[in-house]
């Protein structure tokens, strides 16, 4: 991510982070290899009066892609939100990763404004999906 946004547009999450109460890490393994990974962090949405998920960083290295891992991904952490009662989840990604981005809307996320902490970034797309929907 670092090779594609400067930082300040680089959003993801510290080890420390993904190790909280409020965040569900996910990964896929073949042949003992971790094959996919991907979190979700359950946040509140004082304005909406809301919980939420936000999808953080699905990742799959370069001899995974193509096998539908990300998708896969993508649909185990909406169902641990669905598990929970979340029925709303969020995310962010940036406006130089197109695979993503094609991902997102195949699976029903529209754009949306920043929400949370995030301010409004040129380099950054807002989306969400009604998981109940």
């Amino acid at each position: 991510m670092a090779g594609l946004y400067p930082a300040e547009s680089n959003h993801m999450l510290s080890v420390d982070a993904l190790a909280q109460d409020n965040v569900i890490f996910l990964g896929c393994h073949i042949d003992g290899q971790l094959a996919a990974c991907g979190a979700v962090t359950i946040l509140f949405d004082d304005d909406e009066q809301l919980n939420y998920g936000e999808i953080k960083r699905v990742f799959v290295p370069d001899e995974f892609r193509g096998r539908g891992l990300s998708k896969h991904i993508m649909r185990a952490l909406e169902e641990e939100l669905l598990e929970r009662d979340i029925r709303i989840a969020r995310l962010e990604t940036g406006i130089r990763q197109p695979e993503a981005l094609g991902l997102y809307f195949r699976l029903g996320y529209a754009e949306r404004a920043a929400f949370g902490t995030y301010d409004e970034d040129p380099l950054s797309v807002f989306m969400e999906k009604d998981l109940m929907a």
